[in-house]
């Protein structure tokens, strides 16, 4: 016999129909018509069993129930609860992106259930239904991505509320006045959840931490990082920890280590930087070749397993570096002094030895931990003047060096390796910050010599373990280790770039994973210093997957190597110490490692690192906006960069700021978004926005606090009488 609800009254649409569901929960092998589901909900008024009514056809329709016979409704056999990640979309609904292989499943916003973008959750999937995606609903959130959220402090009359501006979180947090922490109205300041009541519509939280005033460089930078979970300062005991550590190199650690001291030995960085994380020696052999050395600061001597320094590094997994600082992983006692490789300094290194000939050809390697003395620091442009010039400072070993670099190069590219070179955006800033200037900076030969010697130093560290090159028996199992992976184009991403670019006359016809790579090569070279470039150069870069790390080694697509690592940057990568030590372990016979271990700090370091990279981008966005902010009203050239449903984003080709024409300001027409085709297309005129296109464009907005661009297009009339022109 089932037993009666108690009665309910001015009941709620959304209440009524989690009580349904609840009812047929509870009896999952009975049948109800909308009478009965009434009568035991006590729902009495015509109004109310009308919405009984609507809600089972509506449960019937999103697959809750099935109808057995006219009328009656029978819960549905759902499929088991999976467990995946939640990625919210912009009208509020989500999908949940499975921990398992299978096709995502679509969660509309009345079944979130307060679940947020990130958050790890557990869904209920309903009976799929034929020729719709699956469906779900958010039944208990396992972990939140985030507990706490930036945003601007607003104080009415006895309340307050965090205005949040994230992806993250489309809810405002409410904040009692006692819960201020004396943040002030109109502050930006990070505020944490405390709770969430079932019937609430906002969360109830508190401030944290009051970062300033909106608008100062400070402030914003750090709302940056906030937004982006990451932290903008050290705690006190780390700092502590990282002033005991003894920068002493003693006698005894010298005599266990291969002393690289009396080889010429020098540092190449950019201009600012602080960080020197590796160094190259050169040394001619009595047989001819070259012994050219690549060190890399042993951080692993000084940060040890389970220490408080160690547990910092591990949750911050990489350095963040701003238009205008750098966040480091480590505390700069460390990053900036004890493991830095300056110059005119000894210093411990774990190093990467090679025999080459003169053809860049590896005859021999020794990888093992070491002491250099820098003789001298060059920075990218001193470096450039010797490879250019052949004179200055130890110009025969950085000529002997490039002449190698480059035809280590040229291997690389025979072999499939892909050459995108995208163009950096970079900021001269006043010393409040404020952006003054853009320039591009591009990669020239030093920068190249570099990136080759770490790339060969990354690839033959990968090699020695995944090759056993360490065991006797090279048909064993690889022990476990860090890979840099990257995988092969996605086919359908592949396709639709290869229709794209026809537009422009390139023609890429790849037959296997090689031809591919090849191709998409041949069609960087043809597109350089085209009008096209950077759209081609970023429609391709997404086309390719995303390097992550990881212990299940399947080689790196775009470098077209079969075995990568990540060993040549411990100051700011925390994989990097991983490798290392692991190397170390590896090195003097140890055992293998727990994979299932390392794969989740594996998958841990790539997400810390897809945050930094968004909140990068972020800051570079925000100095755009307020670079462009005095230029409202002034037309640009500009290059259509992306299409979407909701407008068209252009770059300009000055200082390639990018912003967006809204669609609802395309008023001479009305435009649909043909996704296919990266266009948008007027149904009556039809005129075409294309990706690729350009387009004269004037600055209507410039919103700082959204780090958005808005543009129209210009009148025509203002245009040709020159009233308004860019700045050049």
């Amino acid at each position: 016999m089932v037993k009666k609800k108690k009665k309910v009254r001015s009941i709620k649409k959304s209440e009524l129909k989690q009580l349904i569901i609840d009812l047929f929960s509870k009896y999952p092998k009975r049948t109800f018509n909308y009478k009965q589901v009434s009568g035991l909900l006590e729902v009495k008024n015509r109004t109310s069993k009308q919405m009984v009514q609507i809600i089972l056809i509506k449960l019937f329709e999103d697959g809750h129930l099935t109808e057995l016979s006219k009328g009656k409704f029978k819960l549905i056999s759902r499929g088991a609860y999976v467990t995946g990640v939640i990625d919210m979309t912009k009208k509020g609904s989500a999908y949940l992106v499975m921990e398992e292989e299978g096709e995502d499943i679509f969660i509309s916003q009345s079944n979130m259930n307060k679940a947020l973008n990130g958050d790890t959750v557990k869904v209920l999937q309903f009976a799929k239904r034929k020729h719709h995606q699956p469906e779900g609903e958010v039944v208990e959130i396992l972990k939140r991505k985030r507990e706490t959220f930036v945003g601007v402090v607003e104080i009415s009359n006895g309340f307050a509320f965090l205005v949040v501006d994230s992806r993250d979180m489309n809810h405002d947090i409410f904040i009692p006045l006692k819960s201020l922490n004396g943040a002030d109205n109109g502050q930006k300041a990070i505020a944490k959840i405390t709770e969430w009541p079932k019937k609430a519509k906002n969360p109830i939280g508190e401030i944290v931490e009051v970062l300033g005033n909106a608008g100062d460089n400070l402030t914003e930078m750090h709302a940056i990082l906030a937004e982006f979970n990451l932290p903008h300062k050290y705690p006190d005991e780390v700092i502590a920890a990282a002033e005991k550590i003894d920068a002493g190199i003693s006698a005894e650690e010298i005599k266990k280590r291969r002393d690289f001291r009396k080889h010429v030995t020098f540092t190449i960085d950019p201009h600012d930087a602080k960080d020197f994380d590796d160094a190259l020696s050169l040394n001619k052999l009595d047989n001819g070749n070259w012994e050219v050395g690549v060190h890399i600061a042993d951080v692993t001597h000084y940060v040890t397993p389970k220490s408080i320094i160690e547990d910092e590094a591990y949750d911050r997994a990489t350095s963040v570096y701003l238009v205008d600082r750098v966040v480091p992983m480590l505390p700069e006692r460390l990053s900036n002094s004890i493991c830095s490789l300056r110059p005119h300094e000894e210093k411990l290194c774990f190093s990467a030895v090679f025999e080459m000939d003169d053809s860049a050809r590896v005859i021999k390697k020794w990888i093992g931990k070491t002491v250099i003395y820098s003789d001298r620091r060059f920075t990218y442009d001193d470096a450039q003047k010797v490879i250019e010039t052949g004179k200055g400072d130890l110009s025969e070993e950085i000529l002997t060096l490039d002449s190698l670099a480059k035809k280590l190069r040229d291997q690389r590219f025979k072999h499939g390796a892909i050459a995108f070179e995208r163009v950096e955006v970079k900021f001269n800033l006043d010393g409040e910050g404020k952006p003054l200037g853009v320039f591009f900076k591009e990669s020239k030969d030093a920068n190249k010599l570099v990136e080759e010697f770490m790339l060969l130093a990354n690839r033959e560290v990968a090699k020695l373990i995944n090759e056993n090159e360490l065991s006797e028996h090279k048909s064993a199992k690889p022990k476990t280790f860090i890979y840099r992976i990257h995988d092969v184009p996605n086919p359908d991403k592949f396709e639709t770039f290869s229709k794209f670019i026809k537009r422009f006359g390139y023609d890429l016809k790849p037959e296997g994973k090689e031809q591919v790579s090849s191709a998409i090569n041949k069609i960087l070279t043809q597109a350089q210093g085209k009008p096209e470039q950077n759209i081609v150069e970023t429609l391709a870069v997404r086309t390719m997957a995303k390097a992550v790390y990881s212990t299940h080694n399947i080689g790196h697509y775009g470098l077209s190597f079969k075995h990568y690592s990540h060993f040549t940057s411990p100051i700011r990568r925390y994989p990097d110490m991983m490798v290392h030590r692991l190397l170390e372990r590896y090195l003097a016979g140890g055992k293998s490692v727990d994979a299932e271990e390392y794969e989740a700090k594996c998958k841990h370091s790539s997400d810390m690192e897809l945050s930094a990279t968004e909140a990068e981008r972020a800051s570079i966005k925000y100095k755009q906006v307020e670079f462009m902010q005095d230029k409202q009203g002034m037309v640009f050239d500009g290059v259509i960069s992306g299409v979407t449903e909701w407008g068209i984003y252009v770059e300009l080709v000055e200082n390639k700021c990018e912003g967006m024409i809204p669609i609802r300001d395309l008023d001479d027409d009305y435009y649909h978004f043909d996704e296919d085709n990266y266009r948008l297309v007027g149904r009556k005129y039809n005129k075409k926005y294309q990706l690729g296109d350009s387009l004269k464009v004037m600055v209507a907005r410039a919103n700082l606090e959204k780090k958005q661009l808005d543009f129209a297009l210009p009148d025509p009339a203002l245009e040709v009488s020159g009233e308004f022109r860019g700045g050049k």
